[in-house]
């Protein structure tokens, strides 16, 4: 049996620059807090939990903080907790994705201007939260062609439409022309890091021709569960773990090809078990 190992999995540029951040703060052995995981992957916030490296969930919890360092997590704050460390004097290590900091820029300065901010995401994900709290004007979330088709916006009104970095690169792209057809007024950025755009491409050229596909990643990872949902429409037999333990296959001998992918919030360990798994017993 031959394995095709994405040459694009595992930690992309900026979870692997957050990871290495809160790292280094743990060996300092003063107190560290997280605001949020630093990281969609379990494997990674546990071990960081058995170094003393506490997660602050809410900003209550963070006015509770009487000392330490924060690190806020590759996926961004909103405004309000950045100023909210600041006033209770505590340390920042700032470790937002460089590339989710561009679209707090862009969304700060064009709401100042007065335009409309539409992120094209998904509710709820704290990366989408963040950028939220930059804005001030009106913030809309919008994440299916079907909330894309029934936004309605005031005549005259500009709009600033940006997108999630992990987000669905087509998916934008038609979510975007939906808004030309609707004649929208205002600017389109695709905030859609690059690194995510070709980790979708090559998997779904791998999936595309393989029997099984393996997508490896943490169960709240939102750039892992659309590598998966990509992969599930070119390879029917495609499969989401988060780690080894997950990995029950059966495979017939009919299969010859496996194909692995991973998300940006992946150890490289996690993988390499998997892909010597494979190649060893099947």
């Amino acid at each position: 049996m031959e394995v095709i190992l994405a040459q694009h999995a595992g930690f992309c540029f900026g979870v692997e620059r957050a990871v290495e951040q809160v790292y280094e703060q743990a060996a300092t052995g003063k107190p560290i807090y997280t605001y949020g995981p630093i990281i969609h992957n379990e494997e990674v916030v546990k071990d960081l939990a058995q170094k003393g490296v506490r997660v602050i969930e809410s900003v209550s919890e963070l006015a509770q903080i009487k000392e330490g360092t924060i690190v806020i997590r590759s996926h961004g704050v909103a405004r309000k907790v950045c100023e909210l460390i600041k006033e209770r004097g505590l340390e920042c290590v700032d470790a937002t994705c460089p590339f989710v900091k561009r679209i707090h820029n862009i969304v700060e300065k064009e709401s100042e201007a007065g335009k409309r901010v539409v992120i094209i995401g998904n509710a709820g994900h704290p990366e989408v939260e963040g950028i939220m709290g930059w804005a001030k004007t009106d913030t809309t979330v919008i994440g299916t062609f079907e909330e894309a088709q029934k936004f309605i916006y005031n005549p005259g009104e500009e709009l600033c439409i940006v997108s999630q970095t992990t987000f669905n690169y087509n998916k934008f792209q038609d979510m975007v022309e939906i808004f030309r057809e609707k004649g929208y007024n205002g600017s389109v950025v695709n905030t859609i890091c690059n690194a995510t755009e070709v980790r979708q491409t090559e998997a779904r050229k791998i999936a595309a021709k393989v029997d099984v596909m393996i997508v490896i990643g943490g169960n709240h990872s939102s750039n892992t569960r659309k590598l998966y949902e990509i992969c599930r429409q070119e390879c029917v037999n495609t499969y989401f773990i988060q780690t080894l333990d997950d990995l029950h296959l059966d495979l017939p001998k009919s299969v010859r090809l496996v194909g692995i992918t991973a998300g940006a919030s992946t150890p490289n360990n996690i993988i390499e078990e998997v892909q010597n798994y494979v190649r060893v017993n099947f």
